[in-house]
Protein backbone atom coordinates (compact mmCIF):
# COMPACT_ATOMS: atom_id res chain seq x y z
CA UNK A 1 0.00 0.00 0.00
CA UNK A 2 1.34 3.22 -1.06
CA UNK A 3 1.00 6.55 1.25
CA UNK A 4 -1.57 8.12 -1.57
CA UNK A 5 -3.56 4.61 -1.23
CA UNK A 6 -3.21 4.80 2.92
CA UNK A 7 -4.15 8.39 2.98
CA UNK A 8 -7.46 8.09 1.23
CA UNK A 9 -8.83 6.06 3.10
CA UNK A 10 -8.29 7.77 6.87
CA UNK A 11 -10.37 11.00 8.70
CA UNK A 12 -7.75 12.77 9.80
CA UNK A 13 -9.24 13.86 13.23
CA UNK A 14 -9.09 16.27 15.73
CA UNK A 15 -11.91 16.21 18.43
CA UNK A 16 -10.00 17.76 21.33
CA UNK A 17 -12.04 20.35 23.09
CA UNK A 18 -8.71 22.59 23.55
CA UNK A 19 -8.19 22.36 20.26
CA UNK A 20 -7.75 25.85 18.26
CA UNK A 21 -8.33 27.61 14.53
CA UNK A 22 -4.68 27.22 14.52
CA UNK A 23 -4.35 23.41 14.82
CA UNK A 24 -7.85 23.34 12.50
CA UNK A 25 -6.05 25.37 9.87
CA UNK A 26 -3.04 22.69 10.18
CA UNK A 27 -5.34 19.74 9.61
CA UNK A 28 -6.53 21.10 6.73
CA UNK A 29 -3.38 22.30 5.01
CA UNK A 30 -2.11 18.24 6.13
CA UNK A 31 -4.89 16.77 4.75
CA UNK A 32 -4.74 18.56 1.34
CA UNK A 33 -1.10 18.00 1.03
CA UNK A 34 -0.90 14.29 1.93
CA UNK A 35 -4.35 13.57 0.57
CA UNK A 36 -6.42 12.59 3.31
CA UNK A 37 -10.05 11.31 2.82
CA UNK A 38 -11.61 13.99 5.17
CA UNK A 39 -10.96 16.32 8.33
CA UNK A 40 -13.63 15.19 11.19
CA UNK A 41 -13.90 18.08 13.45
CA UNK A 42 -16.34 19.64 16.00
CA UNK A 43 -19.18 21.26 14.75
CA UNK A 44 -17.88 24.95 15.75
CA UNK A 45 -15.38 24.73 13.31
CA UNK A 46 -17.19 23.16 10.34
CA UNK A 47 -17.61 26.48 8.34
CA UNK A 48 -13.92 27.21 8.96
CA UNK A 49 -12.43 23.87 8.05
CA UNK A 50 -15.06 23.86 5.08
CA UNK A 51 -13.79 27.31 3.84
CA UNK A 52 -9.94 26.22 4.38
CA UNK A 53 -10.71 23.00 1.93
CA UNK A 54 -12.97 25.03 -0.53
CA UNK A 55 -11.57 23.82 -4.43
CA UNK A 56 -9.90 20.45 -2.65
CA UNK A 57 -11.20 16.89 -2.69
CA UNK A 58 -11.11 16.33 1.38
CA UNK A 59 -13.98 16.07 2.87
CA UNK A 60 -15.26 18.05 6.30
CA UNK A 61 -16.76 15.20 8.60
CA UNK A 62 -18.05 16.05 11.95
CA UNK A 63 -19.84 14.65 14.82
CA UNK A 64 -23.51 14.43 16.38
CA UNK A 65 -24.55 13.98 20.09
CA UNK A 66 -20.61 12.95 20.86
CA UNK A 67 -18.87 11.81 22.60
CA UNK A 68 -22.14 10.06 24.70
CA UNK A 69 -24.98 9.71 22.30
CA UNK A 70 -27.40 10.23 25.20
CA UNK A 71 -28.85 13.28 23.48
CA UNK A 72 -32.06 13.72 22.33
CA UNK A 73 -32.64 12.66 18.74
CA UNK A 74 -33.94 16.40 17.84
CA UNK A 75 -31.10 17.35 19.25
CA UNK A 76 -28.91 15.34 17.14
CA UNK A 77 -30.87 16.09 14.21
CA UNK A 78 -30.08 19.79 14.65
CA UNK A 79 -26.70 19.41 15.20
CA UNK A 80 -26.83 16.97 11.86
CA UNK A 81 -28.72 19.46 9.47
CA UNK A 82 -26.68 22.46 10.97
CA UNK A 83 -23.56 20.91 10.42
CA UNK A 84 -24.30 19.92 6.32
CA UNK A 85 -25.58 23.78 5.79
CA UNK A 86 -22.24 24.31 7.43
CA UNK A 87 -20.17 22.40 4.83
CA UNK A 88 -20.06 18.84 6.48
CA UNK A 89 -20.48 16.25 3.92
CA UNK A 90 -20.02 13.30 6.20
CA UNK A 91 -21.79 13.32 9.96
CA UNK A 92 -20.49 10.69 12.53
CA UNK A 93 -23.11 10.20 14.97
CA UNK A 94 -23.06 8.50 18.37
CA UNK A 95 -25.49 5.62 18.81
CA UNK A 96 -28.32 5.71 22.02
CA UNK A 97 -26.10 3.13 23.72
CA UNK A 98 -28.18 3.17 26.73
CA UNK A 99 -31.52 2.95 24.84
CA UNK A 100 -29.87 -0.29 22.88
CA UNK A 101 -28.90 -1.71 26.27
CA UNK A 102 -32.11 -1.07 27.47
CA UNK A 103 -33.69 -3.34 24.79
CA UNK A 104 -35.55 -0.23 22.64
CA UNK A 105 -34.69 -1.22 19.84
CA UNK A 106 -37.39 1.00 17.82
CA UNK A 107 -36.09 4.30 19.56
CA UNK A 108 -32.49 3.61 18.59
CA UNK A 109 -33.29 3.03 14.94
CA UNK A 110 -35.75 5.92 14.68
CA UNK A 111 -32.98 7.90 16.34
CA UNK A 112 -30.53 6.95 13.68
CA UNK A 113 -32.83 7.62 10.73
CA UNK A 114 -33.50 10.90 12.31
CA UNK A 115 -29.93 12.11 11.60
CA UNK A 116 -29.89 10.09 8.22
CA UNK A 117 -32.86 12.19 6.90
CA UNK A 118 -31.67 15.71 8.37
CA UNK A 119 -28.23 15.35 7.09
CA UNK A 120 -29.01 14.05 3.90
CA UNK A 121 -27.42 14.16 1.17
CA UNK A 122 -24.48 13.50 3.20
CA UNK A 123 -22.85 10.47 4.46
CA UNK A 124 -23.63 9.05 7.77
CA UNK A 125 -21.36 7.20 10.02
CA UNK A 126 -22.81 5.55 13.23
CA UNK A 127 -20.38 5.39 16.09
CA UNK A 128 -21.87 1.97 18.23
CA UNK A 129 -19.03 2.62 21.14
CA UNK A 130 -18.05 -1.10 20.94
CA UNK A 131 -16.03 -1.34 24.27
CA UNK A 132 -19.49 -1.30 25.87
CA UNK A 133 -21.59 -3.77 23.82
CA UNK A 134 -21.93 -7.07 23.91
CA UNK A 135 -21.39 -9.39 20.61
CA UNK A 136 -25.39 -9.39 20.27
CA UNK A 137 -26.00 -6.09 20.97
CA UNK A 138 -23.38 -5.11 18.30
CA UNK A 139 -25.36 -7.45 15.54
CA UNK A 140 -28.31 -5.94 16.90
CA UNK A 141 -26.61 -2.32 16.54
CA UNK A 142 -25.46 -3.39 12.84
CA UNK A 143 -28.87 -4.31 11.82
CA UNK A 144 -30.68 -1.51 13.24
CA UNK A 145 -27.81 1.27 11.33
CA UNK A 146 -28.78 -0.57 8.08
CA UNK A 147 -32.64 -0.26 8.57
CA UNK A 148 -32.19 3.41 9.61
CA UNK A 149 -29.85 3.95 6.50
CA UNK A 150 -26.85 4.89 7.62
CA UNK A 151 -23.86 4.49 5.44
CA UNK A 152 -20.95 2.94 7.70
CA UNK A 153 -20.91 1.89 11.46
CA UNK A 154 -18.18 2.78 13.53
CA UNK A 155 -16.29 1.41 16.20
CA UNK A 156 -15.75 3.94 19.15
CA UNK A 157 -15.33 7.75 19.61
CA UNK A 158 -11.94 7.56 21.24
CA UNK A 159 -12.93 8.97 24.40
CA UNK A 160 -14.55 5.75 25.79
CA UNK A 161 -12.79 3.17 27.84
CA UNK A 162 -11.40 1.08 24.97
CA UNK A 163 -10.66 2.11 21.21
CA UNK A 164 -10.89 -0.34 17.99
CA UNK A 165 -10.14 -3.90 18.41
CA UNK A 166 -9.62 -6.20 15.26
CA UNK A 167 -12.18 -8.84 16.51
CA UNK A 168 -14.73 -5.67 16.41
CA UNK A 169 -14.17 -5.05 12.67
CA UNK A 170 -14.57 -8.16 11.89
CA UNK A 171 -17.79 -8.75 13.49
CA UNK A 172 -18.86 -5.23 12.46
CA UNK A 173 -18.16 -6.10 9.08
CA UNK A 174 -19.78 -9.70 9.46
CA UNK A 175 -22.85 -8.62 10.93
CA UNK A 176 -23.14 -5.34 9.03
CA UNK A 177 -25.31 -6.33 5.60
CA UNK A 178 -23.38 -4.46 3.39
CA UNK A 179 -22.67 -1.63 5.92
CA UNK A 180 -19.13 0.09 5.41
CA UNK A 181 -16.91 0.02 8.34
CA UNK A 182 -14.85 2.51 10.52
CA UNK A 183 -12.31 2.01 12.90
CA UNK A 184 -11.61 4.51 15.25
CA UNK A 185 -10.21 4.58 18.83
CA UNK A 186 -6.20 4.47 19.89
CA UNK A 187 -5.37 3.98 16.31
CA UNK A 188 -1.77 5.08 16.43
CA UNK A 189 0.54 2.74 14.96
CA UNK A 190 0.82 1.94 10.74
CA UNK A 191 1.15 -1.45 11.97
CA UNK A 192 -2.30 -0.75 13.83
CA UNK A 193 -4.20 0.70 10.69
CA UNK A 194 -3.10 -1.85 8.42
CA UNK A 195 -4.74 -4.61 10.95
CA UNK A 196 -7.95 -2.50 10.69
CA UNK A 197 -7.53 -2.15 7.19
CA UNK A 198 -7.05 -6.02 6.79
CA UNK A 199 -9.92 -7.12 9.01
CA UNK A 200 -12.14 -5.07 7.09
CA UNK A 201 -12.09 -1.88 8.12
CA UNK A 202 -13.19 0.73 5.25
CA UNK A 203 -11.72 4.16 6.53
CA UNK A 204 -10.18 4.39 9.70
CA UNK A 205 -10.09 7.65 12.22
CA UNK A 206 -7.50 8.75 14.01
CA UNK A 207 -5.21 12.05 14.75
CA UNK A 208 -2.17 10.06 14.38
CA UNK A 209 -2.38 10.41 10.64
CA UNK A 210 0.35 12.28 9.26
CA UNK A 211 2.66 9.99 11.73
CA UNK A 212 1.16 6.87 10.59
CA UNK A 213 1.67 7.95 6.82
CA UNK A 214 4.77 8.78 7.44
CA UNK A 215 6.11 5.07 8.02
CA UNK A 216 4.95 4.12 4.49
CA UNK A 217 7.27 4.90 1.38
CA UNK A 218 5.94 6.75 -1.46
Amino acid sequence: MTKKELAARIDHTLLRPDATMRDMSLLCRESVELGFCSVCVPPCYVSFCAEQLSGTSVNVCTVAGFPLGASASVAKAFEAARAVSDGAAEIDMVLGVGFLKSGRADDVRADIAAVVSAAAPATVKVILETCLLTGAEKELACRLCAEAGAAFVKTSTGFGRAGATVEDVRLLKRAGGGLLVKAAGGIRTLSDALAMLGAGADRIGCSASVSIVGELPQ
